[in-house]
Formats: C-alpha cells, sequence, structure tokens
C-alpha cells in the first residue's frame, strides 16, 4: 500500500496469550506491526491498566511517518482504561477503577517549573506510561505501566456516564486549552485558525469559547462544514480565497488579532503573519519537527511588532480543567469522533490518520 504509514505482520492472535498482549509495535519508519509482547510487569508505587480507547495524535503520525524515533517502540498517549492491578503503596486507586491518565508530568519544583514552564522540566520530558521497550505512552498495546508520579499527579478518575473514548480527549484538550492561553485569546477579538483536523478544530472551539470571533480555513470540504457546525463565523478554503484580504476585511483592514497555526507547514508562516495584524499574534502549535525551518519578513517582527509564539505539549495548570471541559461535555468530543478501528486493524487506522478523507476528523482506536 503506497501511502500506508503501517503495516500489520503476520503476529496475529485472536487472543491474549497469558503473560502476553497484542501491542502495535512500531519496527522501522513507515512501519507498524501487530505483535505478541510480554506486559509490563509493575513494582511499588505503579498501576497496570487495560487500554479501553486510544486516540491517533499527529505527533504519532510523525514519529512513525518521519522515523524521527529509534524503534522499537509502543505509541500511543491518548489513552483511557481500566485498572487490572495495583502496586505495593498505592491508595489512590484500586483494580476496576475507570482512569484517563497523561504520560508527562512535571517535578513541580525546579527552575522551569518555579516558572510554570512546565513542559520544559526534566521530568515532564520523562514519558512514564509504557507498554514496553522505551517508554512511548503504550496506548496501541492492551494493558499499559504507569509509573509512580504519574499514577500520583497524572492519573484522574472518569464519572459516571463518561465514554473512555470521551475521556481519551483530556489530553488533547489540555494542549490545545493551553495554546489558546498562550496565544492570549480574548473576548471579542478576531481569530483565525488555520487548519481543521482534530487539533485544529479544538483550538477554534475553545478560541470561540473564549469570547472571540473565529474564522477557519482548511482544503477539505467536510472540515469545513464541521468547523462552522461547531461555531466558526465562517470557514475558508485557502486554495481559492485569499485568506489575507479576507481577514482584513471583517476587521476594517487591520488584520486577525490572532492566528493559530494547526497545520505544519513551513509556507503557511509568512502567510500567518501576514494575516496577523501590527502587534498581532501568531501561535505555532504543530510545528515540533525537529528538521523543520522556517523563514519569514524580519520586519513583520521588529517593525511590525508581530509576535511568534509556540506552544507544546500540556500543562498540569489545565489538568482539572480540561477534564472538566470534557467530563462534562463542553466540548463535542463525541461528534469529533469521525472513524474507531480495532487494535486488529491499525495499519489502516494510521493509514486514514495520515492522509484523512473530508470527513476525517478524530481517529481513535478501540479494544475489546
Amino acid at each position: 500500500m503506497s501511502k500506508a504509514v503501517a503495516q500489520v505482520g503476520s503476529q496475529r492472535s485472536a487472543e491474549t496469550s497469558e503473560g502476553h498482549m497484542r501491542a502495535g509495535v512500531y519496527r522501522a519508519p513507515g512501519r507498524v506491526v501487530l505483535e505478541s509482547v510480554p506486559i509490563p510487569a509493575i513494582g511499588e508505587g505503579e498501576v497496570l491498566f487495560r487500554v479501553a480507547a486510544c486516540g491517533i495524535c499527529g505527533t504519532d503520525i510523525k514519529k512513525i511517518h518521519q522515523g524521527f524515533i529509534q524503534p522499537p517502540q509502543i505509541l500511543g498517549h491518548e489513552l483511557a482504561g481500566t485498572i487490572v492491578k495495583v502496586g505495593p503503596g498505592v491508595k489512590k486507586f484500586k483494580p476496576g477503577d475507570r482512569v484517563v491518565s497523561f504520560h508527562h508530568i512535571p517535578c513541580g519544583e525546579c527552575f522551569y517549573c518555579e516558572r510554570r514552564l512546565f513542559s520544559q522540566c526534566a521530568q515532564y520530558k520523562r514519558t512514564g506510561l509504557t507498554a514496553g521497550f522505551d517508554p512511548n505512552g503504550g496506548g496501541f498495546a492492551q494493558y499499559v505501566r504507569a509509573m509512580p508520579w504519574i499514577v500520583e499527579r497524572g492519573m484522574m478518575a472518569l464519572p459516571a456516564g463518561v465514554t473512555f473514548e470521551d475521556a481519551t480527549f483530556v489530553e488533547p484538550v489540555n494542549t490545545c486549552l493551553k495554546a489558546v492561553r498562550k496565544a492570549r485569546v480574548a473576548k471579542g477579538e478576531t481569530v483565525l485558525v488555520i487548519g481543521q483536523g482534530p487539533i485544529g478544530m479544538l483550538l477554534m472551539i475553545l478560541a470561540r469559547q473564549m469570547g472571540a470571533n473565529v474564522y477557519s480555513s482548511d482544503p477539505m470540504a467536510g472540515r469545513r462544514a464541521a468547523s462552522v457546525k461547531f461555531g466558526a463565523a465562517e470557514s475558508f478554503d485557502p486554495r481559492k480565497t485569499n485568506l489575507i484580504e479576507e481577514i482584513r476585511r471583517r476587521t476594517g483592514g487591520r488584520g486577525a488579532d490572532a492566528v493559530l497555526l494547526a497545520a505544519p507547514n513551513a509556507a503557511l508562516v509568512p502567510e500567518a503573519l501576514a494575516i496577523a495584524r501590527p502587534g498581532g499574534r501568531v501561535l505555532l502549535f504543530a510545528h515540533n519537527d525537529p528538521v523543520l525551518r522556517l523563514e519569514f519578513p524580519a520586519a513583520a517582527i521588529g517593525v511590525e511588532e508581530k509576535e511568534i509564539l509556540g506552544s507544546y505539549s500540556a500543562s498540569v495548570d489545565e489538568q482539572e480543567e480540561s477534564a472538566a471541559l470534557v467530563f462534562e461535555q463542553r466540548v463535542p468530543t463525541r461528534e469529533l469522533v469521525s472513524h474507531r478501528f480495532p487494535l486488529e486493524r491499525i495499519s489502516e487506522a494510521l493509514d486514514l490518520a495520515a492522509h484523512p478523507q473530508e470527513v476525517t476528523l478524530k481517529v481513535i482506536i478501540t479494544h475489546e
């Protein structure tokens, strides 16, 4: 399959054998193999939970498709499930508890944590969830081991009525809430969100909830229609529309107060800067590629005083609020899920997430 980012190998088992589980293992760039691997052992302060659902993140696709990590790895960090075993000393949870878990939690005491730059904390950069091999989330497996700092400060019990699929949105909603606040989106402002994939859609929804007048753009008609349905004032086709002219026409010639760029395309950065008004802000959300290089006119920064901001990962400060947004259905998570695949079809799921169709939004891996 020419566009495939994952291939399922022959190590397929209808049932999990004792002591082993099924997992989608990243084995080489563009290749994820369904294998039987050992169920992780847990130690003091740790828990083992059975994964019920795991969202596919754009970062997963980049790691797999572009080979940014060394194999073998088991990816998947937007996950929720049921605790099946707790280690010595665990008091907060018990077997049978339904939970959602973050995979990064800061130390709370270092230079960066004191300045609330949690994602730059050395402890934060240590992944605390694993299904084997180097820790990297593990949601593309049946069972995941959570390390002590995650159990204590990064895992939440699910209220009754909250589905596992709902819960997989807690982490991505957190990242988007952090980004919208980093961009200082305020009531009455004009905001443009470029890209209406799952993350761009969440950015648009949250900016709208902040009271901004939000426009969006995406080349896919289905995503543009969904964007308007979820609250965008208008959604433009960037292939047929001059976004600079359209936004200026709607802002008295000034431009957008903030532009949130949710598409990892270097060519869009100069355009985003041009769309922003003098003194405005451009937030780069999806630009976490270690080899991507950006170019833009220096005068946009040095003369027009526009700001370029970055936002990476989640924030412990937003943890409770992001969970409440999901648990209370203030974000339409159920409508944002467009496709569901069992773990055995992870090849198709990853391929669709990497090459979305008109109606593709969030793709979820479900576990039976």
